[in-house]
């Protein structure tokens, strides 16, 4: 990791550039891998599971009886950790809810809203060398609460050409209607637009590599709608002298393992905490099975010495990371400046693998800055809201002719006419 005392405003922002991904080349091969889907359907995804994962399914879907056999597969430990992960998941997501409230906008006039269940979803879940099961605990328990009628989940196959138990088990266990064994870019084009296999959706989500992200980001431009383009997981930290040593560089490291194009950042006034933090860095790294690409995404990340903690949050607001984790003696006190983060934990045991996992809310974010303007997934990222207006004789007579007005200033004659012939008639029955 880079160390930067006092960074002047250049070097700072050259600290908290994101790693490049060179994007004109996985552009031209996503749109190629999109195209192919599009004309060819389950014949494309052959190929391209063939290519890229080394394997060719006869069926692409998985059957109800390998996903209930899954949970043979597991541990009864884990099973009960899964579960007690999707309780506090389900706990947290269903507190959400709230019933319409109908407002009376002039007399006569009454408004609301609804929140209406998107139909069909589609669900990608990163598999790979680290199958995030949950992953799906986080997509699809949301969906289910907001009373999605198709929840659908695409995943990679692992080497052995077999999804991962653990996953089925999650899939399961949240609600998921049907699992399909594909995974890349050319998943996303299958659910976007459907093949002979897989059925298209209305809305995709979930995170993925460069390649995920871009293909969602180009069907997002044909209609079909996504949560957001989660790219590389990001953490930031934010730590003053009262902080552990060793449980900030677990936090680093947590989030480095991700995968080499992840970033870690520490902002912090407290010198000595800087070469404490780098001898824990050192220690625990030789801890993890995935060292080499937690060393490779460290070459991406910074350690940045600032005056103040008020200072440390004006950068992170700045950066907007993914997740951000405030280590300070007032965490709450701290946090009351951010304006800008997916998830934020608070104080010295929040450690942000209990927000991957257990603590109950999403940990699907928006990365790559977008925590500026997106929020995390919740059950309303699957439902889309739905307005109700009822003017009533009384609301015409209220509201209508200051709508004539406005609508003769926009020149829109026929806008103006539907509110003038109510008017008319209402005088005319009036005075009959």
């Amino acid at each position: 990791m880079r160390i930067l005392p006092y960074p002047s405003q250049t070097e700072l922002d050259e600290a908290l550039k994101r790693p490049s991904g060179g994007s004109s080349e996985i552009e031209s091969q996503v749109r190629e891998i999109i195209q192919k889907v599009k004309q060819e359907g389950d014949q494309a995804l052959r190929y391209f599971s063939e290519r890229f994962d080394g394997s060719s399914p006869l069926s692409f879907k998985i059957d109800e009886a390998v996903i209930n056999d899954a949970a043979d597969e597991i541990p009864e430990d884990l099973k009960k950790a899964v579960r007690s992960a999707a309780a506090n998941i389900e706990a947290f997501h269903a507190a959400g809810h709230t019933e319409p409230v109908v407002t009376e906008t002039s007399p006569g006039v009454r408004c609301w809203s609804r929140d209406t269940a998107i139909e069909k979803v589609g669900l990608y879940v990163p598999g790979g060398t680290a199958p995030l099961f949950s992953t799906v605990l986080m997509l699809a328990i949301p969906a289910r609460l907001a009373g999605c009628s198709e929840i659908i989940m695409c995943t990679p196959p692992g080497s052995d050409g077999k999804i991962n138990p653990l996953i089925l088990y999650a899939a399961s266990l949240s609600g998921v209607s049907a699992v399909y064994s594909v995974g890349g870019a050319q998943a996303i084009a299958a659910m976007a637009y459907g093949t002979e296999s897989v059925p298209s959706v209305y809305k995709i989500f979930g995170p993925g590599n460069r390649y995920v992200t871009r293909a969602k980001e180009l069907v997002q431009l044909d209609c079909v709608a996504i949560d957001m383009p989660a790219g590389p997981s990001e953490l930031m930290v934010i730590a003053d002298d009262s902080a552990n040593p060793a449980f900030v560089a677990a936090d680093l490291l947590s989030q480095a393992e991700h995968g080499t194009d992840s970033q870690v950042i520490m902002l912090t006034c407290d010198k000595t905490l800087i070469e404490k933090v780098e001898r824990e860095i050192e220690n625990q790294l030789s801890l993890l099975d995935r060292k080499g690409i937690a060393l490779e995404a460290l070459g991406n990340s910074s350690v940045i010495l600032l005056d103040t903690i008020d200072g440390c949050i004006s950068v992170s607001n700045s950066y907007a990371p993914e997740h951000l984790i405030i280590a300070t003696r007032d965490p709450y006190k701290d946090s009351s400046g951010v304006v800008n983060a997916g998830s934020v934990f608070l104080g010295h045991f929040s450690s942000e693998s209990a927000g991957d996992y257990m603590s109950g809310p999403n940990h699907t974010l928006p990365t790559g800055g977008y925590a500026r303007s997106l929020g995390g997934i919740s059950v309303t990222s699957f439902t889309k809201r739905i307005f109700f207006q009822e003017v009533t004789e009384t609301g015409i007579l209220e509201i209508g002719p200051d709508t004539e007005i406005l609508a003769g200033a926009e020149k829109l004659t026929g806008h103006a006419n539907a509110i003038t012939v109510r008017l008319k008639y209402l005088s005319d029955e009036k005075n009959r």
